[in-house]
């Protein structure tokens, strides 16, 4: 794309196809980080992650370092993490419990957890200057908005947008079935976190969450094994630990059946392909929701099965194992995937081992079907980024996706979601309406 064209951003990407210049161009990621996370509800953490006053959670937004905090008050706080004298990070990534204030470790400047500034040592040299202690200039920063969804905290670093309902529209009922599942109405992020550098671009990462037509072949060495474990050893019995991998070999026509759903600003969601397995553990679990929510409305939370949720553009839950990936852009061709995993409250401590159990399997480092993916991502981004060809098809069930109110609908195989994702992306890089359009027929 020529540099002298005004309109080079809006060349990248056509109805079904997109230049590889959205994957591999340095300037496009620069506009994303300021246009896209700059101003779209990005996921920062979970309540859970700052229980108490002192609490903290450090993360990057796009380019900018932030923490969360849980301030005297119960108030949750998030901050740019960087002191206002020097710009010195106050803390590391991670998870801090349990302190009061914040010490800046170059000069020891304080703040309490709302971001305020506490003291400066040596306070007498700043007499007769204009450094004054009220100023919010010498207190930590806050973002632009901060909203609590059922526990699930969103920031947005711009002023104007839309609320936080508004922009998670459809997708809004996966956070719901997500808490609801918990028999005591609560959930919380356990067994820290687990993370996966990937060596590509943030897209591609989101673009495999809701496609089908993928798993036949990129994990065709790990479902023929579990097939073989499952026939050699274990005469013909497939505990859990193999469901969750060879059910990634279905026959074609199981793909094409599955439902796609896509909403506006690039969310989407597809049903299950793993379900829980019948036996003491699930029953039990039933029993314990059927009498913590009634009967009608258990069967409710548990017949909606989805497989992964896409909140765009930062995170992905999976409601029916309880896990979260969070996607963090490092450059044009590096991506990490933080994988939190959740407990239900008023679960049992094998139903919690079930859902590590999964988490392992399927999303940890050490997995034998992920890494089936993070090779296939690392595989595109080489190619894209050579002279082959310029464009990328997204032309798989083109044309036919059912538009209804606010919602788009396709078979299981469709690549409708991505290409919903880049109408978000549009949206963001070029002011184009985020909404769908409304009304039946083609998208």
């Amino acid at each position: 794309m020529a540099e002298a064209d005004p309109n080079w951003v809006e060349r990248l990407v056509e109805p079904a196809r997109v230049h590889k210049a959205v994957y591999t161009d340095q300037r496009v990621y620069d506009l994303e980080m300021e246009r896209i996370f700059g101003q779209a509800w990005v996921f920062v953490g979970h309540e859970s992650q700052v229980k108490e006053h002192g609490d903290c959670w450090s993360t990057m937004i796009g380019k900018e370092p932030v923490v969360m905090t849980r301030d005297s008050k119960g108030d949750i706080h998030v901050l740019y993490n960087r002191c206002p004298h020097k710009g010195a990070k106050l803390t590391a990534e991670g998870c801090t419990k349990h302190k009061p204030m914040f010490r800046c470790p170059y000069h020891a400047w304080m703040f309490r957890m709302d971001g305020s500034l506490v003291s400066v040592p040596h306070r007498h040299g700043y007499d007769g200057t204009s450094f004054d202690p009220d100023d919010p200039q010498f207190s930590m920063t806050p973002v632009a908005r901060v909203e609590n969804y059922r526990g699930f905290v969103f920031c947005s670093l711009s002023e104007e947008g839309p609320d936080l309902k508004t922009f998670l529209g459809g997708a809004i009922t996966s956070m719901d079935n997500f808490v609801d599942r918990a028999p005591d109405g609560e959930i919380e992020v356990a067994g820290g976190v687990q993370r996966v550098m990937q060596r590509s671009n943030w897209k591609i990462f989101f673009e495999n969450l809701n496609d089908t037509g993928h798993p036949i072949a990129t994990h065709e060495s790990s479902f023929l094994a579990a097939r073989k474990t499952s026939k050699h050893k274990l005469g013909g019995e497939v505990p859990f630990q193999l469901h969750i991998i060879e059910g990634n070999g279905e026959a074609p026509e199981f793909w094409e059946s599955l439902d796609l759903r896509a909403f506006d600003y690039g969310h989407s969601f597809m049903t299950a392909i793993f379900h829980a397995p019948k036996g003491k553990i699930s029953e039990d679990y039933k029993a314990a929701l059927d009498t913590a929510k009634g009967k009608e409305e258990a069967d409710r939370i548990v017949s909606m099965n989805r497989h992964n949720t896409i909140i765009y553009p930062s995170c992905s839950p999976h409601t029916g194992f309880h896990q979260l990936r969070v996607i963090r852009p490092i450059s044009i061709n590096r991506t990490m995937v933080e994988i939190f995993t959740f407990n239900l409250k008023g679960t049992s401590e094998e139903y919690w081992q079930r859902t590590i159990t999964y988490s392992n399997i399927v999303n940890s480092p050490s997995s034998t079907v992920m890494v089936d993916d993070v090779e296939v991502y690392e595989r595109c981004q080489e190619g894209m980024e050579s002279d082959g060809m310029d464009w990328i098809s997204q032309h798989r069930g083109e044309g036919r996706d059912n538009l209804l109110d606010r919602e788009i609908q396709s078979e299981g195989i469709s690549e409708m979601p991505i290409r919903n994702q880049f109408r978000a992306w549009s949206h963001y890089m070029l002011g184009t309406p985020a909404s769908i359009p409304t009304g039946g027929g083609d998208s």
